[in-house]
């Protein structure tokens, strides 16, 4: 079996955050939420990241990034393209926004060729999480049915300054994903936390205790033909309904294949508190937890120079 790589989704176009949230600095030394990512996943074990970006923002995205995190691990890159679809469609007139993180997961086909993992660009996820699902991969990721997700208290995944999108988890007594949910505008409300899907005529209350992924996923290498084959009839029903702004997710493809009963998904722990910066207002935030990290040992002051 090959050894595990790495996967980030670069490729989101950040419209809540105001601008490219991949490349922003979170520390004095320049650093950004992806180098704590790969330097957590470096020490876990991880030797290549291959980088999913979008063609009109590789210039910055190698100044910001890719570059200098060339000269620690091995690096390859892949691009999120509007027009990679299958045969007979086309890109809806008007149509800007990417297809969403299963079809940029799925354009890592010909990059990807064994067991991977998968982590959104802005997020921070802790070091035990890339430990916990390098050492999955390295033991069952050959085997093409068993996949495994890292999850998140939902309390602990919440933005103060706006909704956030998380796949709502249910887990069964063996600590296997039963079902998992997309619910894409959950808020922080006075009771812990509620989500509507009819833009906010109504709401649903929701435990802030859930299980939620945060897109931190385990795959073996067959998942990739798995999406690819779920695209074309995620396509056939939803872009009539929604042509601008339908969105194929990781999480809601994986729940179908849970439910066709193709693939099983463990839900592995992690005891790091997720870090994320999905609105400008939790830089800050984010910015202050990081600094407290290096300060206790966790990370040196400079992360790479240090090496």
């Amino acid at each position: 079996m090959k050894k595990p790589v790495l996967v980030i989704m670069a490729a989101g176009m950040g419209s809540r955050y105001g601008g490219l949230k991949q490349i922003d600095p979170i520390d004095s030394c320049g650093n950004i939420i992806m180098d704590f990512s790969i330097f957590d996943a470096k020490r876990a074990g991880f030797e290549k990241v291959v980088f999913i970006i979008k063609k009109e923002d590789e210039e910055d995205f190698m100044e910001a990034i890719g570059r200098r995190i060339g000269r620690q691990i091995e690096t390859d890159y892949v691009y999120q393209d509007l027009q990679d679809l299958p045969s007979g469609f086309t890109v809806p007139e008007g149509r800007v926004k990417p297809w969403g993180t299963a079809q940029a997961v799925m354009s890592c086909r010909l990059a990807v060729d064994g067991p991977f993992a998968v982590i959104n660009a802005d997020d921070y996820y802790g070091p035990q999480a890339f430990r916990a699902i390098f050492d999955y991969l390295c033991q069952k990721g050959g085997d093409e049915s068993r996949c495994a997700m890292v999850g998140y208290i939902l309390k602990n995944t919440l933005s103060e300054n706006g909704h956030v999108a998380r796949g709502v988890c249910t887990v069964d007594g063996e600590r296997h994903l039963a079902e998992i949910r997309e619910r894409i505008h959950i808020e922080k409300t006075p009771q812990g936390a509620a989500y509507t899907e009819d833009g906010g005529k109504t709401w649903t209350g929701i435990s802030p205790e859930s299980i939620v992924s945060m897109n931190l996923w385990g795959f073996p290498k067959g998942i990739l033909q798995e999406l690819e084959n779920g695209f074309q009839a995620f396509l056939e029903k939803n872009l009539t309904k929604n042509p601008l702004k339908c969105e194929y997710l990781l999480p809601g493809r994986v729940g179908e294949l849970l439910e066709q009963g193709k693939i099983t998904a463990e839900v592995l722990q992690s005891p790091d508190r997720w870090y994320g910066v999905t609105y400008q207002e939790d830089k800050a935030k984010v910015v202050q937890a990081i600094q407290a990290l290096k300060d206790s040992g966790l990370y040196p002051q400079n992360l790479w120079e240090e090496q």
